[in-house]
């Protein structure tokens, strides 16, 4: 049976990786197919997108400015955005923006032209990335527990949860998610083969089984 949901601007939670806030609506919804986010700049002056380009990803992002205005950076162009206005930037493009007036929230879309969109579990991580950076892994460790309960497919999440329990001391849950991101993605192989955040399980005959090719 075809499924439908409706939720209020407010009635998505913010969350914030200790830089912008933002309401995640993508992860709210359960969307798969596109990643959609909506960020808030409460005071003029805010920051509302931290400065970044997609070039790794190949992403094309298109912003709309639902309300107030907007200041945007892009490649170092000042570009004014007043509601209404609707701002597309290609992979390799520098961008960011700021709030000009109190309040003003911005629509953000994105995806890589000829790619699957593969949501990677951010909006879990995101919150996490704090106590992360003041190395309090604990609490990370416990945070990716209850995110990763159900074992949502983000391989990515998985790596980083992997990386968390090593360091944590956890070595069975570490090689649990590691081997469980490998399985959802090849890909995660390449920020294995020098990642020092594993060094304490990369004597593991379970990290050998998994990376069979790694130095030993």
């Amino acid at each position: 049976m075809a499924q439908w949901a409706t939720a209020r601007f407010d009635e998505i939670g913010e969350i914030t990786d200790g830089r912008v806030p933002w309401r995640p609506v993508r992860h709210h919804f359960g969307i798969s197919s596109f990643g959609l986010n909506v960020f808030t700049g409460r005071e003029s002056g805010d920051r509302i997108i931290n400065e970044h380009d997609e070039a790794d990803d190949g992403s094309e992002e298109i912003y709309f400015v639902h309300s107030g205005r907007a200041r945007f950076e892009l490649d170092g162009e000042t570009v004014d955005a007043p509601a209404g206005t609707f701002v597309f930037a290609e992979p390799a493009v520098k961008r960011t923006a700021f709030a000009e007036e109190p309040n003003t929230v911005l629509v953000a879309a994105g995806g890589a032209p000829g790619k699957a969109y593969s949501p990677q579990g951010w909006e879990i991580w995101a919150p996490l990335v704090p106590a992360y950076e003041a190395g309090d892994y604990e609490q990370v460790a416990d945070g990716l527990r209850k995110g990763l309960a159900d074992d949502p497919p983000y391989a990515m999440l998985h790596y980083n949860a992997a990386c968390v329990m090593s360091l944590a001391g956890h070595t069975d849950e570490a090689l649990t998610h590691l081997r469980r991101a490998v399985q959802l993605s090849d890909a995660v192989r390449q920020y294995a083969e020098n990642d020092t955040d594993l060094e304490a399980i990369r004597g593991e005959p379970a990290f050998r089984e998994i990376f069979p090719d790694a130095p030993a």
